[in-house]
């Protein structure tokens, strides 16, 4: 598995665009050879995949939107997952 650090600033590669697909009802992650259907923890992660923001700081705004503790291990997971599919790079 990829090796994500709180303090890695992942950003979505730029062959990659997440959009809101109103046909599917989710967000999904197109690139030039088709499309990938996102859950919503998955697009909310996305969203905040720019450069500008760590891991730790992705995980802490999302903890306060949701109202959610301790998601930090979920957040790397799914990040490692993104990278593994080459989706984002940190």
């Amino acid at each position: 598995m990829t090796n994500i650090e709180l303090d890695s600033f992942p950003v979505m590669k730029a062959m990659f665009r997440l959009q809101w697909e109103p046909a599917q009802q989710a967000y999904v992650l197109l690139y030039p050879e088709g499309m990938v259907r996102l859950n919503d923890s998955a697009a909310e992660i996305l969203k905040y995949c720019n450069g500008e923001q760590s891991v730790a700081q992705i995980s802490a705004e999302l903890a306060r939107q949701f109202d959610a503790d301790d998601i930090h291990e979920d957040v790397i997971q799914f990040l490692a997952h993104a990278m593994e599919r080459g989706w984002v790079q940190k």
